[in-house]
């Protein structure tokens, strides 16, 4: 359900938690293929990395182990995860293709049908790697890797949650991660988040998530007070724990939505109950679209 906190209004939305991928899934290593199937269905990915450095890949305590290790191997799993639905099919298809005069990109786009991969997605790819998409079977095996990973990254934007940013070497590890990946990153602090909103639970403190101070309540104890006082330090270096922001940027800024009341933008009606009603839809879509959201009789009988 969505409610109303102080000036902002918070929209649900889906969130799938799945574990950390591992070398190896592409060929079925780990949870393997059914993990990836797990992926297809989302719109975009929040890779949450430690930035501590002091943790290793399956998570044990380690010293100076660089977060950017793990981004690459996410990175060569999924590429390889497209590419595999590719090669599978591709000497057939691409001759299919060329023979019988299809469209290239309706048939990739089928191709990959389970994994919200559009038309308009494909045509966008081929633009922007210059390929040939009148002569496919002429692709080289680079080409054909080269448009697999434009594709992935096209169609499962991804962001990083630079996480654990109130360790000592984070921050040394984030400027690094930022030289080398050209993925949008947010700095996060996840556990001072889930202490604000205990906090907030107990009636300790006031505090509306993304914003960076928050107001205390009650009489609290030495203990907490430090504890709130240390989270406080990193809103002031970072501005928000970083967990709000990742998620508005996820869907404002990746994936292109704005938020559509049938309302207006009023926060109650006349007599004070709260309008729990507002819509993510993609940027550029029409009243007629969004009648059909509300209701399929709605758009059907549409008028202006």
């Amino acid at each position: 359900e969505g409610y109303v906190k102080g000036k902002w209004r918070f929209v649900p939305f889906e969130l799938l938690d799945v574990a950390g991928l591992v070398e190896g899934a592409s060929e079925g290593k780990g949870l393997g293929n059914a993990f990836l199937n797990d992926l297809a269905g989302a719109d975009a990915f929040i890779h949450v990395v430690d930035m501590s450095g002091e943790t290793d890949a399956e998570g044990k305590p380690a010293e100076n182990c660089y977060p950017g290790n793990d981004l690459k191997v996410i990175e060569s799993e999924l590429d390889k995860w497209y590419l595999s639905i590719l090669q599978k099919v591709w000497k057939t298809f691409s001759r299919t293709v060329e023979m019988q005069k299809q469209n290239f990109a309706e048939a990739v786009a089928k191709q990959f049908s389970g994994l919200k991969v559009t038309d308009a997605d494909v045509k966008h790819v081929v633009l922007k790697t210059s390929l040939n998409a009148e002569k496919p079977s002429h692709w080289s095996e680079e080409e054909i890797k080269k448009f697999a990973r434009e594709l992935r990254r096209e169609t499962k934007p991804m962001i990083i949650a630079a996480n654990k940013m109130d360790r000592p070497s984070s921050l040394q590890n984030l400027e690094k991660l930022k030289k080398e990946f050209d993925y949008p990153i947010v700095p996060c602090f996840a556990e001072g988040e889930l202490a604000l909103r205990e906090a907030v639970k107990h009636g300790l403190i006031e505090y509306i998530p993304g914003e960076k101070n928050f107001k205390i309540k009650k009489e609290l104890n030495e203990k907490q007070k430090s504890a709130l006082e240390d989270i406080q330090k990193i809103l002031d270096n970072f501005g928000s724990t970083g967990v709000q922001e990742i998620l508005n940027k996820t869907l404002f800024a990746l994936l292109n939505m704005i938020a559509i009341f049938p309302a207006g933008e009023k926060m109650e009606d006349s007599k004070g109950n709260v309008l729990p009603d507002c819509y993510l839809m993609k940027n550029g879509s029409t009243a007629l679209d969004f009648a059909f959201k509300l209701h399929t009789d709605i758009g059907k009988n549409f008028v202006k």
